[in-house]
Parts: C-alpha cells; sequence; structure tokens
C-alpha cells in the first residue's frame, strides 16, 4: 500500500478526536460516540479507497455507527480494496469522566489481511519489540513474567504488567503480585494499554488479561508495525456472545485455539493511526488554544518499513469543512 496512506489515516482520526472532544467530562459517552462516529464517517469521505470495515462498533442495521460490512472511501474504480478496523472513540467512559487515555483509532490492512473478530471478549497478552517471541498464552503468569524479564534484562519486581481493573482479573492480580511483579491498573482503553507495551518511555511491560476481541485485531496491528507481539484467545462470557461466535462459523476448536499476531494480521503491508482525545500515557489530548483552533497529538506506524510518526498539530476549526460541518451539528446536540 501506498506510504502516503498514513496521512491520510491521521486526518480520520484527527478528524474524530476533534469532533467528540467537547464532550470531555460532560457525562454523556453516547453522545461523544457519535460525533467521533460523524467525524470518522465524514472524513473516511473523501479518502481514495475502497475500504470495508471489518472491525466496527455495531451490525448492519445500526447505521449510525461505522457497522461491520460499511464501505468507506471515495470507492472509484481502481481504488485499493482494503479491511479496515475502527474504533472511533475507543474509551466512551473515560471521555465522559474526563479521565486520561480515550483516542480515536483505525488500523488498515489489504482486504483479507484482517482477522474478523466476533464481538466477544478474548484472553490476551502483549509485550513490545525487546520481549517478541518470549511469551505464551497458555503459560502460567509467573512463567511469562520470568520469560519478558530475562528478554528485557530487568528482575521480574522491576516489571511493570498492566490489567484492566475487573472483577475477572482478580485471580490474575494475585498470581502477579504473588510473583513480585508491579501493576499498574486501568479502566479503559485496552488498544492505548496494549500499544503502550511497544514504548520505553510509558513504563509498561507487559499487558495481560481478558478485554473484547475486536479491540485485541486493532492492538494486533499496532503492535505488528512495532515489532511487538500479541497472542489471544477467544473468550465468549455468554450465550450470546458463544452465538456470535457459531454465527461467524466458528467451532468449539476454533474457539479454543491460540491466535498468533500473524492470525490476527496476516500481512506486513498494514497502517495502524491512533489520536489522542484525552491526555494519555502515549498521546496528549485535544487541547482548544483560543481564536477557532485547536491543538492534537496523533501516532501513526506503517507495518513494511516500521516506521513510526507522531505527528503534533495545530487545526483551524473554522476552516476545515468537514469539521464545521460535523462540530456545528455536535454543538447544537450539546
Amino acid at each position: 500500500m501506498d506510504r502516503n496512506l498514513a496521512l491520510e489515516l491521521v486526518r480520520v482520526t484527527e478528524t474524530a478526536a476533534l469532533a467528540s472532544a467537547g464532550y470531555m467530562g460532560r457525562g454523556d459517552k453516547e453522545a461523544a460516540d457519535q460525533a467521533a462516529v460523524d467525524g470518522m464517517r465524514r472524513a473516511f469521505s473523501s479518502f481514495s479507497i475502497k475500504g470495508t470495515v471489518v472491525i466496527g462498533e455495531g451490525e448492519l442495521d445500526e447505521a449510525p455507527m461505522l457497522y461491520i460490512g460499511e464501505e468507506v472511501g471515495c470507492c472509484k474504480d481502481g481504488d485499493m480494496e482494503v479491511d479496515i478496523a475502527v474504533d472511533p472513540l475507543e474509551g466512551t467512559t473515560l471521555i465522559a469522566k474526563g479521565l486520561p487515555n480515550a483516542i480515536a483509532v483505525l488500523a488498515m490492512a489489504p482486504k483479507g489481511c484482517l482477522l474478523h473478530a466476533p464481538d466477544t471478549y478474548m484472553k490476551k497478552i502483549a509485550v513490545g519489540p525487546k520481549a517478541k517471541g518470549v511469551v505464551d498464552i497458555n503459560a502460567s503468569v509467573k512463567d511469562n513474567l520470568e520469560a519478558v524479564a530475562k528478554a528485557l534484562n530487568k528482575n521480574i519486581e522491576d516489571l511493570t504488567v498492566t490489567v484492566q481493573d475487573r472483577p475477572r482479573h482478580d485471580q490474575l492480580i494475585k498470581d502477579i503480585r504473588d510473583a513480585g511483579a508491579r501493576i499498574k491498573l486501568f479502566s479503559d482503553g485496552d488498544v492505548a494499554t496494549a500499544i503502550a507495551t511497544g514504548f520505553d518511555e510509558t513504563g509498561i511491560d507487559i499487558m495481560m488479561g481478558i478485554g473484547g476481541a475486536p479491540e485485541g485485531v486493532i492492538a494486533a496491528v499496532a503492535l505488528k508495525c512495532l515489532g511487538g507481539d500479541m497472542q489471544g484467545i477467544l473468550y465468549p462470557m455468554s450465550p450470546e456472545e458463544d452465538a456470535r461466535c457459531r454465527a461467524m462459523g466458528l467451532s468449539e476448536e476454533d474457539v479454543k485455539k491460540v491466535l498468533y499476531l500473524d492470525d490476527l494480521v496476516s500481512s506486513e503491508d498494514c497502517f495502524f493511526a491512533a489520536t489522542g482525545i484525552t491526555q494519555g500515557d502515549l498521546l496528549s489530548g485535544v487541547v482548544y488554544t483560543g481564536n477557532n483552533r485547536a491543538s492534537t497529538h496523533s501516532v501513526v506506524m506503517r507495518g513494511q518499513t516500521g516506521t513510526i510518526r507522531f505527528v503534533e498539530a495545530d487545526h483551524r476549526l473554522d476552516k476545515n469543512d468537514t469539521l464545521v460541518e460535523v462540530m456545528n451539528k455536535h454543538r447544537k446536540i450539546r
């Protein structure tokens, strides 16, 4: 895929972030999410691709969301066919409460190269480049921590493991503590947390736990671009989630098998982009600087070259027709 797509992807996540940022702390996560969706969909309309959403926010009958199967981009003859995975607002609760690490995020790969994950849970383990190839999702917590510590030339006591703060992780947290590692709990947003393992400055060495399977695919694209590693096992936690797996043609054996990084995203020719909405561990949030201006902080990655770019941008909110249209709509709602 053309390397120039990277900047186009950033424009899409920037638009989603700017559209939703006005809802920070307002307690309305549904409206914030819809603003991000509206911004992302509108930005995609001028993108010269034939994209199909394979990881989205809803099914076909949920048109207000970017639904699974929706076609995005200009879709002209000659445009490349790609799979798109989106989360226009990862961390709806975070933005509603004004908490850190809400982001607008998307991933892209050639058609057929992203796992079409059912909307269910997934058991995950993720690490950065220095620990690539040393983790095993079926191994014990202690064994994985020992392997990562050795790869990073650290003591287990110096490792930081990030885990979502949920009752389902009580035993996992106990096992990590018993092994002697440090823990950083997070409330929401496991894409941002998974990719943080790929950057030394975040201080996060490994992510473990159970989170959304669609988010797992998006995170896997970022980790492939970063040279990191991830494994997952689908983990339906209700009859409804189990039915979704069956509806996608997955057998009981399919649900139980380990999904390696190449199973989640099968091509090196992939892109990942994210823009901060609220202040985070890796990305700064949207800041309104007055005089109809706002600043954004984004990251964009390309798997084929391993290039990682951070993009700081200053936006004239009254000069961008896409933003004017979307933000005016939501100002009226607010």
